[in-house]
């Protein structure tokens, strides 16, 4: 699967970290994902997991508040107008729901700039955790501790706004579209298994070259994970748009929030997230920021 970053130069996710947690009872309800499977080593070890996680009462960085990290400049539609602390975007809207949940209203939280490499490389956080789209992964949790995971990845289609394509409603629209993908991805396996186009697809080596074909015209329409297809659009082929995406998740890929490794937090900071997925808050958020905010309907 592909794992680009959201800005200029390769990347997908970003994070952060932070400290203990206080004794206490009223713990956050811990439920697994009702529409996504959570990668339980995704969270922390024995040394992140809570017994208590006191609202408010977090050994964050600073007493009293909680401290939000991410990099900059923070993009659409994760965040709008550069601006994490205004609460619009999907990932600024998910950072003050999981700060809420820990009992930190928002005028208790501060935000700062944590460039996407330093976040998920070892050593210590100046942040309590960390939100840039962020993709869980093995190499990753060597370095730092994830939260359970706040959204699953999912594959979009992104075609040319003048091609027929671009005016897919359905999964059925795109039967008889060209289409491509790169090689050896999740992106090519949904065309193949979920689209199953009545044309052979384009196979590149790479995003790149699909990229050129697509403007060239070699292909009508590109898979790519919802996260690139908002990258590619937005800032590499202006001309392209969203066409829509697809309802299941990319074979377990998520994003997760980002902590120091071995944070006393991370087990406070996934109890908050399950309980988000539980009671439908992650589900209504992907969907008025993801899906309706920027016109990427799930293509049935």
């Amino acid at each position: 699967m592909t794992d680009l970053r959201l800005r200029p130069g390769l990347r997908k996710s970003a994070a952060l970290p932070v400290a203990a947690l206080l004794a206490a009872a009223a713990a956050l309800t811990a439920c697994a994902p009702q529409d996504a499977k959570t990668d339980g080593a995704a969270g922390a070890g024995a040394s992140g997991t809570s017994t208590g996680c006191a609202p408010g009462a977090l050994a964050t960085r600073t007493a009293g508040t909680l401290t939000i990290g991410t990099d900059k400049p923070a993009y659409d539609p994760w965040f709008s107008e550069d601006k994490p602390e205004n609460g619009k975007g999907f990932e600024s809207a998910v950072a003050y729901a999981v700060a809420d949940k820990l009992g930190y209203p928002k005028e208790k939280v501060t935000w700062v700039v944590a460039p996407f490499n330093k976040a998920t490389s070892p050593g210590p956080k100046d942040f309590d955790f960390d939100v840039n789209q962020v993709s869980v992964s093995a190499e990753r949790k060597q370095a730092v501790d994830f939260s359970s995971g706040y959204y699953d990845v999912r594959q979009a289609v992104i075609a040319l706004k003048n091609s027929k394509a671009a005016g897919a409603k359905s999964i059925a629209d795109l039967k008889g579209a060209k289409l491509g993908a790169q090689v050896g991805t999740t992106s090519l396996d949904t065309i193949t298994d979920t689209i199953k186009p009545s044309t052979r697809p384009a196979v590149f080596d790479s995003n790149d070259l699909a990229k050129a074909a697509l403007k060239n015209g070699q292909v009508e329409a590109l898979v790519v994970d919802l996260p690139t297809a908002f990258y590619i659009t937005g800032a590499e082929v202006p001309e392209a748009q969203v066409v829509g995406q697809f309802d299941s998740a990319s074979q377990g890929e998520q994003f997760g929030l980002v902590l120091d490794k071995g944070s006393r937090l991370t087990g406070c900071v996934s109890q908050a997230v399950d309980a988000l997925r539980a009671d439908g808050t992650l589900a209504k958020l992907e969907k008025q920021w993801l899906s309706d905010a920027v016109s990427a309907p799930v293509l049935k």
